[in-house]
């Protein structure tokens, strides 16, 4: 009996020591994802400023090949972002998403190939080669840059279907809202008459009048209208519903 409580006690305690270092591990590692993406964020953002600073401060072979590198380092990271924001909302994204990642092979080719030809000693021969290089990152940017473009025009194309029919939904509400405007003089009064001889024919005697006059609405306003209940819907930009008084 007693051996068998102390086995249950080891094996929890190996069971709680697993767990902790499965804890441990994952915390390690979460910790150190974290660490490594803001280290490339640091990184990339130290690269930009170093380029955009050369194209600006430099001229001649150095400061175009700063240029076409910040270039190409903007138009890619930008089409990333709203593909990848926008492949969450629109499914069909994903194939634009696709293509981007061929592309993307294409641009980190480049750019490796404009940091090497930066080391180049010999700028008679890096002027020679910076004519092709703008044609491949033109190429590069202009693909990038047309699926962004399409990919946001698509969102605001759905934005403004929606807009459309949601307002012409509105304008049927708030019409069926106002029925009443929709009956002219004519009608309402030959409506009201119509009413006065049913009542009148249906009542015998005074009791006519008596029971027109507990009908609801009859003195006054429609019965078919009435006030929402303020507590059904509730909404950051309503007023709370003032308490009745009583007499």
């Amino acid at each position: 009996m007693e051996a068998a409580i102390i086995t249950i006690m080891a094996l929890l305690f190996l069971s709680f020591v697993a767990l902790g270092v499965y804890v441990t591990v994952k915390a390690v590692k979460a910790t150190k994802r974290g660490v490594d993406r803001t280290i490339d964020q640091a990184r990339r953002t130290v690269e930009d400023t170093t380029l955009r600073a050369k194209s600006f401060g430099q001229a001649g072979t150095a400061g175009e090949l700063a240029r076409l590198r910040l270039s190409l380092r903007t138009s890619m990271r930008a089409t990333q972002e709203a593909l990848q924001a926008g492949v969450g909302e629109d499914a069909s994204l994903k194939e634009s998403l696709e293509l981007f990642h061929r592309l993307s092979a294409h641009g980190l080719e480049l750019d490796e190939d404009l940091k090497r030809i930066e080391r180049e000693p010999d700028r008679a021969w890096v002027a020679g080669q910076l004519p092709e290089l703008t044609a491949r990152t033109e190429r590069i940017t202009s693909s990038a840059d047309a699926l962004r473009r399409a990919a946001r025009e698509r969102a605001l194309r759905f934005a403004e279907d929606d807009l459309s029919s949601l307002s012409a939904q509105i304008d049927v509400e708030a019409g069926a809202l106002r029925h009443w405007t929709t009956a002219g003089p004519e009608t309402t009064s030959g409506t009201a008459g119509t009413s006065g001889t049913a009542s009148g024919s249906s009542v015998p005697g005074g009791q006519g009048a008596a029971s027109g006059s507990s009908v609801p609405g009859a003195g006054g306003e429609p019965s078919a209208i009435t006030a929402p209940d303020p507590r059904l819907t509730s909404y950051p930009w309503e007023k709370s519903a003032r308490p009745e008084t009583t007499t």
